[in-house]
């Protein structure tokens, strides 16, 4: 099979042209998409600890707990200890991480947009239905 007919590579280098466009829109707030991601779990609750964050956004532990000390050195984010569990954190946002958020909702929405011009809504439910099952088929792959 040839590089340029593998799906996989079709989804990777859509996803890199995602993330181009995300941290070029985002530059001038000093906001990587990975923090974004971050920042927009910490928006649909609470506290959290690092580790359900991690999950979550889909990301290791360890990559997630060093972009939260960075987002909270950047005073996004406020982590503090997890009454529950001593070697744990807790994370949420701060108010100047709920502002953040207000003034890149609607750059975000703008890029969403420009990745699926011209492709009709049920066209879009479409490929999420077949992106969710194939990562669902990686997973179980490699649980097993």
């Amino acid at each position: 099979m040839r590089l340029d007919d593998a799906l996989g590579f079709a989804i990777n280098n859509t996803g890199r042209a995602v993330t181009r466009l995300l941290m070029t829109a985002f530059a001038p707030y000093d906001v990587t998409p990975e923090q974004w991601s971050i920042l927009k779990r910490l928006e649909e609750g609470d506290e959290i600890s690092i580790k359900e964050l991690s999950k979550r956004v889909g990301k290791d532990q360890a990559n997630v707990t060093r972009i939260s000390d960075l987002l909270e050195r950047k005073g996004l984010v406020l982590r503090k200890p997890n009454p529950e569990d001593k070697r744990s954190s807790l994370v949420c946002l701060t108010e100047e991480g709920k502002q953040i958020i207000r003034q890149l909702d609607p750059i975000d929405e703008h890029v969403q947009q420009v990745l699926v011009k011209g492709i009709a809504e049920h066209e879009m439910e479409l490929v999420k239905q077949l992106l969710t099952k194939m990562r669902e088929n990686c997973n179980a792959e490699l649980q097993g």
